[in-house]
């Protein structure tokens, strides 16, 4: 392993000051034992002291072990720790000096690597840290998907150059194997006319070396190094080299799993994202979503617009509520949706497709995940728009008359998930031109806030808006409706929040007075 093979004593502390490991070198220099113990207990004073001291500035601390003098270098490593190097002093400055750069290049690479999630930076960030230390130009070479494999190259002037291209890793020797990763290979040296043309060896360069870059568990590709010397590295390099290979692989590693599963999250994502209001012919739909949480995207209400249903000749919006807020929520929104999809040939029978709903969720055996659901099937009779309405344990719709009145349809019926055996009534509705259909989830409703703090926004409040915009366009309405709910709880905490509207457009030229 790296690590027990490093030729110096090497302690790595917590950030609460245990010593979690210790190579075979510093378990021959102390005397006692040293993993599990804290610092000031293993190790001579003025190590410890200089450990608290880390961040002051201080100088490199050095002491006496033993009959001989060490001197401390610190490199700060993943999760806050800290790996403390011991190199014995006496008599062996220039040792102290190579380390010295070493290990300052290691701490280099460990600040601009470790903290980056950006794959692209990743790839850049290592081969210009190769080609400033290690060589004078470098490569780093990641798989893709096919034959296409990620390059990013950085020569002497320190700008990296990122492509895509299609290679054959077989024309470099020792490449196959070190994208491989395992079993673990050594460094392969190469003259340069070895090397293929992409590679691109200057003229003068005098060794090609490949190295692998070994991740967490799988290969996250290969360093290739174009150096002028001919000179193979020293048994003190071998050590720093593959320290910097596991570090540079570890970033990757890590960049590239961040990546995969923020593709693999957006494509769910899109899934439990609200969908787009779509265009029909005789109908007007507006709808507006905003999650409980200011960071979230999704929560547990949920619409959906289906402009073709069941026998053909209706369409169908489906608002719903689950228990619950967040991913939590947004997961069982998912599947509630699935089911609705799945369920659409039956949507001319409301309650059918509620009680196999019901059923559904019943097979989970868990009481907590529950659903409140109203569903709209409407069609264009003429000028007016026909709706049958049920709600299932729903905050009941609500019609907006041209004259100012607001209606409550009394479709009512029990929640989804909890009972064997539900009841629904559909009730049917016109809309003549002009006249709005109002579904919402409780989060309007039960916002609290106002003057006070607590109060709820309420259906009485919510009605007697409504009563004052009569005739307004759908988008518009949508909006004011979540605008006043959501100005009413302010910066407070509030629920989900669902609105669709279905209205009867007006003739050309009417101007709805």
């Amino acid at each position: 392993m790296v690590w027990e093979d490093a030729p110096y004593p090497m302690l790595a502390v917590s950030t609460s000051g245990v010593v979690e490991q210790a190579n075979e070198a510093a378990r021959l220099l102390f005397t006692g034992p040293v993993v599990g113990q804290r610092l000031e207990h293993a190790a001579p004073e003025w190590l410890a002291r200089a450990h608290d001291r880390l961040g002051a500035g201080a100088a490199e601390p050095y002491g006496e072990l033993g009959e001989r003098v060490f001197q401390a270098h610190a490199v700060y490593a993943a999760g806050g720790r800290v790996v403390w190097w011991l190199i014995d002093v006496t008599g062996r400055q220039h040792e102290m000096d190579a380390l010295r750069e070493w290990t300052a290049f290691l701490a280099e690479a460990s600040n601009e690597l470790l903290p980056s999630l950006n794959l692209d930076r990743c790839l850049e960030t290592t081969a210009c840290l190769a080609a400033r230390r290690l060589g004078e130009s470098a490569l780093v070479v990641l798989p893709r998907a096919g034959r296409r494999y990620a390059i990013a190259r950085c020569g002497a002037d320190g700008r990296a150059v990122r492509q895509d291209a299609v290679i054959d890793p077989g024309t470099l020797p020792g490449l196959t194997e070190a994208l491989r990763g395992f079993p673990p290979v050594p460094t392969r040296w190469l003259a340069p006319q070895e090397a293929p043309g992409w590679v691109g060896p200057e003229e003068g360069a005098g060794s090609v070396a490949v190295i692998a870059l070994p991740g967490h568990g799988l290969p996250a590709g290969a360093l290739v190094l174009v150096r002028r010397s001919r000179e193979r590295f020293t048994a003190d390099e071998r050590v720093f080299v593959r320290l910097f290979a596991l570090w540079a692989g570890s970033a990757i590693a890590v960049a590239r799993l961040y990546v995969e599963q923020a593709a693999i999250t957006e494509t769910l994502m899109a899934e439990l994202l609200p969908p787009a209001t779509p265009a029909l012919d005789g109908v007007e739909l507006a709808a507006r979503y905003r999650p409980a949480g200011p960071g979230e995207r999704v929560g547990g209400d949920f619409y959906d617009v289906y402009p073709v249903a069941g026998s053909g000749r209706e369409s169908l919006v489906v608002l719903g509520d689950v228990a619950g807020k967040g991913l939590e929520a947004a997961v069982l929104t998912g599947r509630i949706r699935n089911t609705l999809r799945a369920l659409l040939p039956l949507a001319d029978d409301h309650q059918r497709m509620l009680e196999l709903l019901n059923g559904v969720l019943l097979n989970d055996g868990d009481p907590t995940r529950y659903v409140t659901l109203v569903l709209a099937s409407f069609q264009r009779r003429g000028p007016r728009v026909a709706l049958r309405l049920t709600s299932a344990g729903h905050p009941a719709p609500l019609i907006m008359r041209n004259d100012g009145r607001v209606e409550t349809v009394p479709a009512v019926g029990t929640l989804i998930g909890v009972l064997e055996d539900i009841t629904s009534v559909t009730d049917t509705v016109l809309l003549e031109p002009g006249e709005t259909c109002l579904l919402y989830s409780d989060g309007i409703t039960e916002a609290r806030g106002g003057p006070l703090g607590r109060e709820l926004f309420g259906d009485e409040r919510l009605c007697e808006q409504l009563r004052q915009c009569a005739g307004m366009p759908p988008e518009a309405l949508a909006e004011r409706v979540q605008m006043l709910a959501s100005e009413w709880a302010g910066e407070g905490e509030h629920d989900d929040m669902a609105v669709v509207t279905i209205s009867a457009p007006r003739a050309p030229g009417e101007d709805g007075s």
